[in-house]
């Protein structure tokens, strides 16, 4: 299997109260503390490039 299929959590942040939450593939979509179904993603600090055309 190649290294980079296998799914990693991922930090989510609610937008409601503002606690960061950690899910994996198939987790709920919901905060654990306020139960609000907004999550954002956090930002990478991985540089990602992009080539133009």
């Amino acid at each position: 299997m190649d290294p980079q299929s296998e799914e990693q959590p991922v930090s989510y942040i609610c937008g409601d109260c503002g606690q960061e939450q950690t899910l994996k593939q198939g987790d709920v979509i919901q905060c654990q503390e306020c139960g609000y179904c907004i999550l954002y993603k956090k930002r990478t600090r991985r540089i990602v490039q992009y080539e133009a055309c």
